[in-house]
């Protein structure tokens, strides 16, 4: 391992995101990281895969974590970056959890079924010798027991409520459930409840206390437990079924979790916006234009509306997007933004310019 990441930059990170949580950072919290460094170690064997499920499952998981170092090594961390690994099983890996097929096509994962079951008849169930969530918590021990904290492991991506109920039910058979069937659909949304905070109790078991606070597939430091909630489902339902069906359920985990971000993906899930807002515990959240839809520099509306809740913001996109986004709201106070710099001299040059360096 040769990251170069000091203990001293260690405590400047996790104070720094102390005073950003807590609204005393008067200046937006932004993470750069920049190709090119030099590893100081040969490379191995193992190919470099986009996710960790891509890797069959008889490649050791101290193999994989051992080609995550080297990947790792070639990248300077400058600002509000720090090193950092996620265990990628694909958006929603909880359903594999519970007895769902994972399919990695190498360019992506996708979870089916083993049996297409009415909704009445559906239930969750927790299973210890469920292979995926071994392989997920043997990955998460061996980077922990590798980096002894000097690396940040990130949780893997549980998933969205209904987002993982419609693994079970694709998404045309839940549409109709949520008229037909809404006390079942009620019932399995919060039995996956009690079981994504199984798994998400169970996997910081294994990443605590090595690890030095919390990040999640966002990799935004946290001391308190953080997660980047989610429901990519409701793109599909009007503000009434939010709050009957998803809502209630992100309003718990948010106050359960000690630092909770939303992940608001794409113009169908911005009818929601103002419900979710209302959500005290909700400590941020993340606004994706999607696919076809002008960057992030072009919603000030939406960053705005977020601002004035008293809510933090990530900024997706580049840095003239990140520019464009402070410019429309006139300051950059309860900002993160995560994002890659061509080279040292343009990360340097955006870090002066919000007062990092």
């Amino acid at each position: 391992m040769a990251f170069g990441f000091t203990q001293d930059q260690w405590s400047e990170i996790r104070a720094n995101a102390r005073r950003w949580w807590a609204g005393e950072l008067k200046r937006p919290l932004i993470q750069l990281r920049v190709p090119g460094r030099g590893p100081g170690r040969p490379e191995p064997a193992l190919p470099h895969k986009a996710r960790a499920a891509f890797y069959d499952l008889s490649v050791p998981a101290e193999r994989i974590a051992d080609r995550w170092d080297y990947d790792l090594s070639r990248f300077h961390c400058l600002g509000d970056a720090f090193p950092v690994q996620w265990a990628d099983f694909g958006p929603g890996v909880m359903a594999a959890f519970m007895g769902a097929r994972l399919n990695a096509d190498g360019r992506t994962c996708w979870f089916h079924p083993e049996t297409l079951q009415e909704i009445p008849d559906i239930e969750f169930r927790y299973d210890p010798d469920n292979a995926w969530l071994r392989r997920c918590k043997d990955l998460h021990r061996a980077a922990a027991e590798r980096w002894e904290g000097r690396v940040q492991v990130s949780m893997t991506d549980l998933g969205g409520n209904l987002d993982v109920l419609s693994t079970f039910r694709p998404a045309e058979r839940l549409l109709l459930d949520l008229y037909d069937h809404p006390d079942a659909v009620k019932r399995l949304t919060w039995e996956a409840h009690e079981l994504w905070w199984r798994y998400f109790e169970e996997l910081n078991g294994v990443l605590q206390p090595a690890n030095a606070g919390y990040t999640a597939w966002a990799p935004i430091f946290s001391s308190d437990p953080y997660y980047m909630l989610q429901c990519d489902f409701c793109y599909m339902i009007g503000p009434a079924m939010f709050d009957e069906f998803v809502k209630p359920e992100l309003e718990a985990s948010c106050r359960r979790l000690g630092h909770a971000f939303y992940h608001l993906d794409g113009p169908g899930q911005l009818p929601h916006l103002d419900s979710l807002l209302t959500i005290q515990e909700l400590k941020g959240v993340q606004w994706v234009p999607g696919a076809g839809a002008p960057d992030c520099a072009h919603w000030p509306e939406v960053y705005r509306k977020i601002r004035d809740a008293g809510k933090r913001i990530q900024v997706l996109g580049d840095l003239q997007a990140l520019d464009a986004v402070v410019e429309q709201l006139g300051s950059a106070e309860g900002i993160v933004y995560v994002g890659n710099a061509k080279t040292v001299d343009e990360a340097n040059e955006a870090l002066r310019r919000y007062g990092v360096i």
